[in-house]
């Protein structure tokens, strides 16, 4: 099962990966796991051990915590739908909307 915090760690894995210019055969032939299980771990469907994030560290030269950093990396349509879903439930929130409404009109 997916938790929202096992799928931010993979994109975060994702990201740093390909930063690095790694395929994920390359890093986890480096971290001596199964292509399939980093793609598990990516996509959130599974976790690391501690021996498997220490090498991961060390294959995208980064110290274990950065790994933890939370980057958000969203699409356009990623971000749009955000802003569309808080857009609804603010709808009825006439000083949260005024000060969205505000906001665009200064950065638009």
């Amino acid at each position: 099962m997916k938790s929202e915090i096992n799928k931010q760690l993979g994109k975060r894995i994702q990201y740093l990966r390909k930063q690095k210019g790694l395929s994920q055969e390359n890093l986890a032939e480096a971290l001596n796991i199964a292509t399939t299980s980093l793609s598990y771990i990516e996509t959130g469907r599974g976790f690391m051990s501690l021996s498997t994030l220490e090498n991961l560290a060390k294959a995208l030269e980064v110290e274990p915590y950065e790994i933890f950093q939370q980057v958000t990396i969203n699409s356009n349509e990623e971000m749009y739908n955000y802003l569309i879903k808080k857009l609804e439930i603010i709808k009825t929130d006439s000083q949260k909307l005024k000060l969205i409404y505000d906001l665009f009109k200064i950065v638009l």
